[in-house]
Parts: structure tokens; C-alpha cells; sequence
């Protein structure tokens, strides 16, 4: 879920205290007291170079060190209470392990300061690419999900945007086809279009030719062996003030559900429009439905992420009767609960990302809708 806030950077031993970060240290005392309480002959000392070289994936330089000097101070210690250990040999051991860990620990938290610096980028790129939107339009309330399918990634190519024009509310949400670099800077095109012309644009069809446009120039900037295929599914939906419904243009996108009067719909469309940069392909018939959004009603616009989540089983997760059992929840409470219901249903792990957009027509008591 996309949450404001800075990355935070990770402290030496990982900012935690559990046994994982502390399995250096015990390793360390269960390795020297089993060589105290043990006989000779059985030689646990041996195994002291196991801890700094455990450590080296784990803590920084300093504190791999000094394990392995104290490893060094225990070898030291077990030959005043028993001869014949092979202390010189032992002692050699530790000191070279300790070294190479080391070393070792100094390569690890470079790349992490790398991975730190890169994810610090991508962090900055999702903010500029999905910025946080209102959550209030006029008397629309709108929130938004965002799950990246792998932890480590922060953008993808999903998107959704919503901006306060003289036409309405205008919602825009879509899934670019493939993943990496290409999607992202396709999916980047995309909103910036839609950031600019939902503004000046009078109608739906026109939005969406500009956006058509302009992943095509984008396409033929950024050739890929597939580029034939480069396409975005799209969904743009106007919500005009005071109108009392809401006019929909989806080419090529999962339909919307409608929750009115405690009923949820499938919103299908009418007449199927191209996704973009097919419409020289599919032809550049745009047809825009309008349906009724009265006060208290919810529209949940998502990409295919969501209802492409598979179980164990290999079943799809069901979203129309998901939703009718939720029932009329607000718009921050549902996309909480589908986010904690597609993490369960899939196990965990997703299979690919997912965005969605809640929305709720709702006019605060005593307000009245603009003529």
C-alpha cells in the first residue's frame, strides 16, 4: 500500500534484537561451553571460526571483529585448562576467518548502501509517478490501494490518478502490459496525459484519443522487440457535481462494481473500446456508459491483479461476491480488508501488482449539491 513517509535506513546489526541477529553470540557461547564442559578429545574449540563468519552475514566490520577476537580470548582461555588443543592452529584459523569475514561484511554493506540509494529513486519515482491522492473531491471520497507484486519493487505498471476539473470529478486507473522499465516509463506517459488534458478536454473520448496518442509517441521513443504488443488497458470515469451518475469509458480494462443499494454490479460496457496504442488495430470506437451514482453509492475501479490472485487451489479470487458479503463498507475500510484478503487468499504472495480505487458519492448533511 503506498503510504507517505521516508525509507528508512538500516542500522548495523539491522535495527533488531531477535535471535536472528544475536545467532552470532550464541553460536559463540554454545560453541565454548560445550568445549569447557566437554573432554578434550572431542575438540568443540574447533568450531570457533563458525561465528565470525556468521557474523559477516549479519553485523557490520567492527562487530565481526571483535567476535572474532573474542573467539581468539576463548581459544586462549580453553588452552590454559586443557594442552594439546592444537591452540596455534585453532587460533590461526580464527584470526583468518575473522579477516575474510570481515571483508566479507564490508562488500555486504556496500551493496546495501547501493540497494539503499536505488530504492531511495524508486521511492522518489512512485511519488512523482502515483502521488497521493485527495481524499475528498467535492462530495467524492477517494482512496487507493498499491501492492507491488515482489517487496523489493516500488513502482510498476499499474496507475490511477484523479483530478478536480470544471467537468467533474475525473478518475483515471489502468495496467500497462508487461513489467520493468518499459511498463513504468509507458505507465509515466500515460498520467501525464491524463494530468494534463483531463483538465481541458470536454468529454471522455477526447481524453482518451490524447492518451492513445501519446503512449503510441512513447512506443515508437522506446522500441522493444515486442513493441506490436506495448499496450495499456485504461478506464477513465467522470463524475459530474451535483449530477447524480457517472459516465464510464473503459477500453479494454476489468469492469468496475457498483455497490447501490446494498446490490453490487458488474459495470460491462455496453460496446468494448480498444485498449491503447491498438486502436489502428481494433479501430478508435470509444463508447462511454453512463450510469446512475447517487449519494451513498460505491464504485471499486482495480487492475486485473486483483481478480487474477490465485489460491493453492489455482482458483481466481472472486471479487463480485467478495464484495457482496463485505457489504456497504467505507471506502478506506474496504480496500484495507481487500488488502488483507488477497495477502490470505494468495497465500501471501502475489502474482502480479495490483492498484485499485475506491470511490463513494457522498454529500455532508446539511450541503447541497451544486445546480
Amino acid at each position: 500500500m503506498i503510504r507517505s513517509g521516508r525509507l528508512q535506513r538500516r542500522p548495523p546489526l539491522g535495527g533488531r534484537r531477535d535471535p536472528v541477529m544475536l545467532s552470532p553470540v550464541i553460536l559463540t557461547v554454545l560453541i565454548s561451553s560445550l568445549a569447557f564442559a566437554t573432554p578434550r578429545e572431542i575438540a568443540f574449540s574447533r568450531l570457533l571460526p563458525a561465528a565470525p563468519a556468521l557474523a559477516a552475514a549479519l553485523w557490520a566490520v567492527v562487530p565481526t571483529i571483535l567476535l572474532g577476537a573474542f573467539c581468539l580470548l576463548v581459544m586462549i582461555g580453553l588452552s590454559l585448562v586443557y594442552s594439546d588443543l592444537g591452540t596455534p592452529y585453532t587460533g590461526a584459523a580464527i584470526v583468518a576467518v575473522t579477516l575474510a569475514a570481515a571483508y566479507a561484511s564490508h562488500l555486504r554493506l556496500e551493496r546495501e548502501e547501493m540497494l539503499f540509494q536505488v530504492r531511495l529513486v524508486a521511492d522518489a519515482a512512485q511519488k512523482v509517478l502515483l502521488r497521493p491522492l485527495p481524499r475528498r473531491i467535492q462530495d467524492v471520497e477517494i482512496e487507493s490501494l498499491y501492492l507491488a507484486a515482489q517487496e523489493q519493487a516500488r513502482i510498476g505498471g499499474d496507475f490511477y490518478e484523479a483530478a478536480d476539473t470544471p467537468y467533474g470529478v475525473r478518475l483515471l486507473i489502468g495496467d500497462v502490459r508487461g513489467k520493468g522499465l518499459q511498463a513504468v516509463g509507458a505507465a509515466s506517459a500515460v498520467i501525464n496525459c491524463f494530468r494534463e488534458n483531463a483538465y481541458d478536454q470536454p468529454d471522455l473520448r477526447s481524453i482518451i484519443r490524447r492518451l492513445e496518442a501519446s503512449i503510441a509517441r512513447h512506443s515508437l521513443a522506446s522500441p522493444t522487440p515486442d513493441q506490436p504488443e506495448h499496450f495499456a488497458t485504461a478506464l477513465i470515469a467522470e463524475i459530474p457535481y451535483g449530477g447524480g451518475q457517472v459516465r464510464i469509458l473503459n477500453c479494454g480494462h476489468p469492469p468496475p462494481l457498483l455497490v447501490q443499494n446494498g446490490e453490487v454490479r458488474v459495470l460491462e460496457s455496453s460496446m468494448p473500446s480498444p485498449p491503447l496504442n491498438l486502436a489502428t488495430l481494433l479501430g478508435d470506437h470509444y463508447i462511454v456508459d453512463t450510469v446512475n451514482f447517487c449519494d451513498g453509492d460505491q464504485l471499486l475501479l482495480y487492475t486485473d491483479g486483483v481478480t487474477e490472485t490465485r489460491n493453492r487451489d489455482g482458483t481466481f479470487f472472486p471479487l463480485p461476491e467478495w464484495m457482496r458479503q463485505l457489504g456497504q463498507a467505507p471506502p478506506r475500510e474496504l480496500l484495507d480488508r481487500l488488502h488483507r484478503d488477497l495477502l490470505h487468499y494468495s497465500g501471501g504472495r502475489l502474482d502480479d501488482d495490483i492498484a485499485a480505487l475506491a470511490i463513494r458519492c457522498r454529500t455532508p448533511p446539511g450541503e447541497e449539491r451544486p445546480a
